[in-house]
């Protein structure tokens, strides 16, 4: 008899999304792009597509097939309208106030420990990028979670593309600091944003770097133009809005570590027996079905990050 073993993360066939209706909406989005320049469809969320990106054309881009889900993919609505961007409010429904993002022009500096620093525009970064679309796990903190079809590239052609010296131990990223545009940033947060991963981290191959959503450019909402996302970690790691990137030697002091260090920690990774000081992380509602399941370790991605620990056990590596 032949049994199969599904991996911790694989989706049951009966679960999935059927293709035909998933390609029916990509075709949808693509030729929404191609009207009017950029016009939306009747039924489609402006306030999730930014129209004024000229990578535009790139998108829908081809799916990696490699990463697997284990629940259908959180409707667009659903997910851009629940969520965190605390630069322009403490409330889940922000994705009105980031309508004031402008995201063109928008250059991104790689700057500290490579071989030659270099400003960069974003829509040149994006064409020099191989872009794929990845499905994969999205698990906040706060114990609620989501799934997404991702499009960007992996965080190690940006780490090739950077060519960092041997002496550079972590990647520093910063979002923009703007407080006339982002009223978030006149609170008493330790502006801006910052974030930072292990050199191996960064280039394991699950660390992406996203430029679209939903088969077309990132909104606003999601953190345009370019962020970053680590599916094994907390959605904190997961910084919105790039205009930095370094290569550093020294471990830098994140966001969430200098606002909260009693809460959060450097590691972030998810670990549902670790719960926050304030509530369990055993199990997460997935959004938009009031559904609760317990969480995984690593999000289910262990068999691609749990290496990456070992002999740091001494460590704070959850929360």
């Amino acid at each position: 008899m032949n049994i199969i073993r599904r991996k911790g993360w694989e989706i049951r066939e009966s679960l999935a999304t059927p293709e035909a209706v998933f390609l029916s909406r990509r075709a949808l989005m693509k030729g929404a792009a191609a009207i009017g320049g950029g016009t939306i469809l009747p039924g489609l969320s402006s306030l999730a597509y930014a129209a004024e990106d000229a990578t535009a054309g790139l998108y829908p881009a081809k799916r990696n097939e490699s990463y697997k889900l284990d629940r259908p993919v959180t409707a667009e609505s659903v997910s851009s309208r629940y969520n965190n961007f605390y630069e322009f409010g403490l409330s889940k429904n922000v994705y009105s106030a980031a309508e004031s993002l402008v995201t063109r022009p928008w250059m991104v500096k790689i700057d500290g420990l490579v071989e030659k620093p270099r400003d960069i525009g974003v829509d040149d970064l994006v064409k020099a990028m191989p872009l794929e679309e990845r499905l994969y796990r999205h698990r906040c903190v706060e114990a609620w979670s989501m799934t997404v079809p991702w499009t960007g590239f992996a965080l190690k052609s940006l780490v090739d593309f950077a060519k960092p010296l041997s002496s550079a131990k972590f990647i520093r990223f910063e979002t923009f600091l703007d407080p006339k545009m982002a009223p978030g940033q006149r609170s008493f947060f330790p502006w801006p944003y910052v974030e930072a991963l292990t050199m191996a981290e960064a280039t394991n191959e699950l660390a992406m770097m996203v430029t679209g959503a939903y088969g077309k450019p990132l909104g606003k909402t999601f953190g345009a133009p370019l962020r970053l996302h680590t599916p094994w970690k907390y959605g904190f790691k997961d910084i919105k809005s790039i205009t930095k990137i370094s290569f550093v030697e020294k471990r830098p002091e994140t966001f969430w570590e200098a606002a909260g260090p009693g809460e959060y920690g450097f590691w972030a990774n998810i670990n549902p027996q670790v719960p926050h000081p304030r509530w369990s992380q055993a199990s997460e509602e997935i959004l938009g079905t009031g559904e609760r399941k317990p969480t995984l370790l690593f999000n289910g991605y262990g068999e691609f990050v749990a290496g990456l620990y070992k002999g740091l056990e001494k460590e704070k590596l959850y929360i």
